[in-house]
């Protein structure tokens, strides 16, 4: 009797430890699984914005030849956009064709059009937002690309020197650096690191033609890609 009751005990506890096993199992793999998803939502969110300046009726500044800043910018943007592709690094465009962002009567598309760029940015809360321009000065002779950055921003003063010297290395005669603001509304208004990039000056001749051109562009694009690369790297190890 004694014996029979052993049997049955041990027996008994042998279903517990099997049921706590099982138990253990499912609970880790609902673990794992919810950790797999998480990741998956993670890589497909855009760690980088990159926008665009102007677009529709806002030409931006208009250059040399009648060239719009608004053409020059998207070309250089989307082949930005490739070249981070290219190492895997996710980005997306506040926007994709010749339309501004804003939609109401001309007197307020400009304040609509960059509260919705805002609005983009801070809801897709990117790591990084670029901005991409074209400079232009009422002296000709001034030329080479600078990078701006919200003067309150320790992040944002950081990417815009790597990508100032990243544009540097195609234009070593261009001995700008960049430069603190404190008005561009994009640069107030965003909650993560945001930097404008003046490619060029639309004004200067040598420049203007240069930045009409796909082979610059792409010059342009490739170091913009490449500072960026730097700059999530940097963000990654010291940003908040």
């Amino acid at each position: 009797m004694v014996k029979r009751g052993k049997t049955i005990f041990k027996s008994k506890i042998k279903w517990i430890l099997a049921l706590i096993l099982l138990t253990g199992c499912i609970y880790g793999s609902y673990t794992l699984s919810r950790y797999t998803e998480a990741d998956q939502v993670e890589a497909k969110q855009a760690q980088v914005i990159l926008d665009a300046g102007h677009g529709g009726s806002d030409p931006g500044k208009i250059g040399l030849n009648n060239l719009l800043e608004k053409d020059i910018n998207l070309a250089i943007t989307e082949k930005v956009k490739k070249c981070l592709e290219k190492e895997k690094i996710t980005a997306e465009l506040t926007r994709k064709e010749d339309k501004g962002l804003g939609t109401t009567g001309d007197g307020s598309k400009k304040t609509e059009d960059m509260q919705a760029r805002v609005k983009m940015i801070n809801e897709t809360k990117p790591v990084l937002t670029v901005s991409i321009h074209q400079n232009s000065y009422e002296d000709p002779e001034i030329h080479g690309a600078q990078v701006f950055y919200y003067s309150h921003s320790r992040e944002g003063e950081a990417v815009a020197k790597i990508l100032q010297e990243s544009l540097q290395e195609i234009d070593p005669e261009n001995h700008r650096r960049a430069k603190a603001n404190e008005t561009y509304y994009l640069l107030r208004r965003t909650k993560v690191p945001t930097v404008i990039v003046e490619c060029g000056f639309l004004t200067n001749p040598e420049e203007a033609e240069k930045l009409s051109g796909e082979e610059y562009q792409e010059q342009v694009a490739e170091a913009v890609a490449k500072g960026i690369a730097k700059c999530l790297e940097y963000l990654n190890e010291y940003g908040n």
